[in-house]
């Protein structure tokens, strides 16, 4: 990409909920069963930080709202199809993909932790829930440990989607989508189709 006017798309508060759910999602996937205190604090903030996001996503910035990149599923399949074929719009924001996948993430997140929560009430008698679920018989904890673990995993295989799907985009339009979620600023022209790879 030719060097030219760059403009600021990440704000400040995008790019800080990124790279800590990134750490705190880390942490709490590689802890698990080992160091229960550690994957329930970091659950804890994987949960405080994507219900900040849902706040910031109606309040924050343009690129942050989900109506800059919440898109119809026709509209994500169509996108789809431009980028198989190697020529998808550019967006300054999320692409209908990359906002389909931030939905998706969001939602699993949540799903993940609150698992997490009613886990650690039943089985450890600990958190914030443990006083609501004493009379819930300890079975559940087994259901929801299964729960809680396949809701884990299949967050990491979309992360991992999610990566394979900014490497190629920064392929397909010639940038350095990591640099921008780090200094927050994308080269400035939006309708530009990309080159095959």
């Amino acid at each position: 990409m030719n060097h030219q006017q760059e403009v600021k798309v990440w704000d400040p508060f995008v790019r800080l909920f990124h790279w800590s759910l990134v750490v705190a999602f880390t942490v709490a996937f590689v802890t698990e069963d080992e160091y229960l205190g550690v994957h329930s604090w970091a659950g804890y903030i994987v949960l405080t930080l994507v219900l900040l996001r849902l706040i910031w996503g109606v309040i924050g910035t343009r690129y942050a709202r989900f109506t800059d990149f919440v898109r119809a599923p026709n509209e994500i399949l169509r996108y789809l199809g431009t980028i198989l074929r190697g020529h998808p719009r550019r967006y300054l924001g999320h692409n209908p993909a990359g906002g389909a996948m931030v939905v998706m993430l969001l939602v699993m997140l949540l799903f993940t932790t609150m698992s997490g929560l009613l886990l650690y009430g039943i089985a450890e008698y600990a958190g914030p829930l443990a006083p609501y679920l004493t009379a819930v018989p300890r079975a559940w904890g087994e259901i929801l440990e299964d729960i809680h673990e396949v809701l884990a995993n299949t967050t990491l295989l979309l992360v991992l989607l999610h990566v394979a799907g900014v490497v190629l985009a920064g392929r397909q339009h010639r940038e350095n989508l990591v640099r921008a979620m780090i200094n927050g600023r994308k080269a400035a022209e939006e309708d530009r189709e990309a080159s095959p790879i």
